[in-house]
């Protein structure tokens, strides 16, 4: 190893500030901000589990916070935009939700989002207590519901004409309970429609758009819930499948090389730059998120590529004996709930089982769909897409062309289909 220290591989890491100033690698994603900035300032971005949507909201978070100002050489100056900041850079007071931090499922769902809201609020008011007027955090303890809370500090930071930038990420966390359970559905609707929390919550965002909620920054993995509170949220926009947005979370093949020249110049390769290529492109590459850019380079799974090249130099030039992420078992429950919802539609055969003999699939794809219209044939397509078990390969008169983009969700289907297959048929005969 050369003597100087190398940069930390940061792999599973969220905190962006973390990254930053503790020494790790990072892919410059920040030249994105300014194309951010021109968007709706309601911005909604839909990526699979794990490609780096967590990372990107983070860093986001410090480049707008009031408080990091005095850390925006540190944090900024080598990067792009630290060469071309924006006017906005440490302009708003953040206030952060990870709605997969509410617990205690839908049946208590609004109990566990106010305890929740009410933590991060609370916190909220003392970070910003010398910005805000001092009867803030008082008067947020007296509020019993998020929304009335979230009112409340809108209220307050417009009396000092302070700007809240609003992030909430993994909105969607309960779709895995509607996919799993189908008698949960009402329980789902009870939040989402009418008077139910969650819709209430995004009707008050809605409503502070021209006060002090200047900004938001949503992301999830997919739109069923989305388009349930859409009347109640209907200033956002789906950035998902823009062309301008395809590569800001995930790397290029450009920003693996370039990651992979890095840490060859510090520890021990047995592989060319281009032999690494060829043997992650198969398993972590081809995908595609918006059909104007079929035609450019596809995105590798940024999450998959650093495992690797952790697990890589960890072994000292030998590659790992497992292409796929122990981790990204974690989703295996959500394709498993995929794989019964097709096998229990009125379809004259399985999608995903057609799509695994044929390669792909064509379709129209749905920016958004309500929980009840997941049996649509042209839903499902998209939900897979949403999920990454599809990725766009081109567009035809009859659709978007979609087919599985590599060997590390081909392995999770095939090993789920058959592990479904298996406890059905014991279930069958059990039943004899």
């Amino acid at each position: 190893m050369i003597n100087d220290k190398p940069k930390g591989i940061p792999y599973g890491m969220q905190n962006w500030e973390d990254v930053r100033l503790s020494n790790y690698y990072y892919v410059d994603k920040t030249r994105f901000i300014p194309e951010i900035e021109a968007a709706n300032h309601y911005f909604i971005f839909f990526r699979p589990r794990r490609f780096g949507k967590s990372l990107l909201m983070n860093m986001l978070r410090q480049y707008y916070d009031v408080r990091k100002a005095s850390l925006f050489d540190r944090l900024f100056g080598d990067l792009w935009i630290g060469q071309h900041p924006t006017e906005s850079h440490n302009q708003y007071l953040v206030l952060y939700l990870n709605f997969s931090m509410i617990g205690g499922g839908l049946d208590k769902y609004e109990e566990s989002m106010n305890t929740y809201c009410m933590i991060m609020m609370d916190d909220f008011c003392h970070r910003y207590a010398d910005l805000l007027p001092k009867d803030t955090l008082e008067g947020l303890h007296a509020q019993t519901s998020a929304n009335a809370m979230l009112s409340h500090l809108n209220v307050m930071a417009q009396r000092t004409g302070q700007q809240i930038y609003l992030f909430i990420d993994e909105y969607d966390h309960f779709t895995n309970d509607i996919l799993a359970d189908p008698a949960i559905e009402h329980a789902y609707k009870t939040q989402t429609h009418g008077t139910g929390a969650l819709r209430q919550f995004f009707n008050v965002v809605k409503g502070s758009s021209d006060s002090a909620i200047k900004r938001a920054f949503i992301t999830g993995v997919s739109p069923v819930t989305m388009d349930d509170l859409t009347s109640g949220f209907n200033i956002g926009t789906n950035y998902t499948m823009h062309r301008k947005f395809n590569a800001m979370v995930g790397f290029t093949e450009k920003e693996v090389r370039e990651l992979l020249d890095y840490y060859r110049q510090h520890f021990t390769f047995k592989h060319t730059t281009d032999e690494l290529i060829e043997i992650m492109k198969p398993w972590y590459d081809n995908y595609c998120f918006a059909k104007e850019c079929i035609n450019e380079p596809p995105l590798y799974n940024s999450d998959m590529v650093l495992y690797f090249l952790y697990n890589y130099i960890d072994g000292e030039g030998r590659i790992p004996e497992n292409m796929l992420d122990a981790n990204i078992r974690t989703d295996y429950n959500k394709l498993r709930m995929l794989i019964r919802k097709d096998r229990g539609f009125e379809h004259d055969a399985s999608i995903i089982q057609s799509i695994v003999e044929t390669g792909g699939i064509t379709a129209t794809l749905k920016e958004y769909f309500p929980s009840e219209r997941l049996t649509d044939p042209d839903n499902f397509v998209s939900l897979l897409y949403y999920f990454g078990m599809l990725t766009i390969a081109g567009s035809s008169l009859r659709g978007i062309k979609f087919r599985i983009p590599n060997q590390v969700v081909r392995e999770q289907i095939d090993t789920l289909q058959t592990a479904t297959s298996r406890k059905a048929n014991s279930t069958s005969t059990d039943s004899l």
